[in-house]
């Protein structure tokens, strides 16, 4: 078991920790009974993780003593909706969750989200813990305090910064994924190479075979690093106003593909398209040194994840979705862009998003097809 520290600038009394390891699940009762102490649990999960870990989660908090209630919702990022969100938030009052309750998010991205979205706003704000069971939950989404749902305009359009009090990933629940899924949350750990550690990029290729295979010698390492480089990270900027934004390399493109094509994709999957329109993009804006897509594409290939947009979506539609990205400042599209691997770029007036014309993105879009 591996104990990660993720301090909390703004708030230094609510700091938390992300442990990981494997079998580390079985701490749960205990570690809610010290650290996020309630009159009553509100497991929020969806309907694929439910059947796998819903139903033993709720088990064992019983066993403990502790009171718990199980609410599901469809799976799909196309659930990560308000009608969802409001739909969890009526079921939780009727059944009399109160201000003394707490959220435990369980599952993948969209569940620690709309899960995190929930206990934000009910009542004003519960506690809650994070209990990913995905690599992409475990790497990415689970850290950093933010919560939130879609609106038809975009993703993540709508939501809050709510720390969770901690985040429980045990390893073990990866053997359970299907390869698509581990592909999908390597692609997270790809982008944290690209943007603070070129080493750790070369690490996360060369487990490439053995992460598709599930291994869970390897997978463990490379979600611990990866935690550790967004925890630190998230700790200099909890809100996001600096350096953070470099977690948002390829992820300007991605949420554009992710809308326009109706959640076609898994969430890694338009994120490595992303990396690579985005790579390609710093290259011709010579933000980044030669070789930088190329070695992006070959990271991302490795993993057999896409590196083209589908023809089905419009650049025109893309751009549009990027007109309402949450890193759109005075109207301009503004792009976190690699420099080289493991070094992201600043702008000429020292922000680390970089604007990028219309005509430009849109040249980068037609030459990823």
């Amino acid at each position: 078991m591996t104990t990660i520290p993720v301090p909390r600038t703004e708030s230094r009394d609510a700091s938390y920790e992300v442990i990981v390891g494997r079998g580390v699940g079985e701490r749960l009762p205990a570690l809610l009974g010290e650290r996020c102490p309630a009159h009553v649990y509100a497991v929020i999960t969806d309907s694929r993780v439910a059947p796998l870990y819903g139903e033993r989660t709720l088990a064992a908090l019983e066993a403990a003593g502790l009171t718990a209630r199980l609410f599901s919702f469809p799976a799909g990022e196309w659930n990560k909706v308000r009608d969802t969100w409001a739909d969890l938030c009526d079921r939780m009052i009727a059944a009399g969750i109160g201000r003394d309750a707490a959220v435990v998010a369980l599952g993948g991205g969209v569940a620690g989200d709309l899960g995190g979205f929930v206990a934000a706003t009910l009542h004003r704000g519960i506690p809650y813990v994070q209990v990913p069971t995905t690599v992409l939950a475990m790497v990415d989404a689970s850290v950093g305090g933010k919560t939130g749902i879609d609106l038809p305009a975009g993703k993540n359009l709508v939501g809050a910064f709510h720390a969770p009090r901690f985040v429980l990933a045990d390893i073990d629940t990866l053997g359970t994924l299907p390869r698509n899924q581990i592909a999908s949350g390597c692609a997270e750990a790809i982008k944290h190479g690209v943007v603070a550690d070129a080493a750790y990029a070369d690490e996360v290729g060369r487990g490439a075979a053995a992460c598709l295979a599930r291994a869970l010698e390897a997978l463990g390492p490379i979600v611990e690093r990866s935690i550790r480089i967004k925890g630190a990270v998230v700790a200099a900027d909890e809100r996001d106003h600096g350096r953070r934004q470099i977690l948002n390399f390829g992820h300007t493109v991605a949420h554009a593909v992710e809308a326009r094509s109706g959640y076609a994709l898994l969430h890694g999957e338009a994120v490595a398209i992303g990396m690579v329109v985005e790579a390609t993009l710093a290259e011709t804006l010579g933000v980044a040194r030669a070789g930088t897509r190329r070695r992006v594409l070959e990271l991302v290939e490795r993993y057999e994840l896409p590196c083209t947009i589908p023809e089905t979506v419009a650049t025109e539609d893309l751009l549009d979705a990027m007109r309402v990205d949450k890193k759109v400042r005075a109207g301009a599209v503004r792009f976190a862009l690699p420099a080289a691997i493991g070094e992201m770029a600043h702008s000429a007036d020292g922000a680390w998003t970089v604007e990028v014309d219309p005509p430009e993105i849109r040249a980068a879009l037609e030459a990823s097809r």
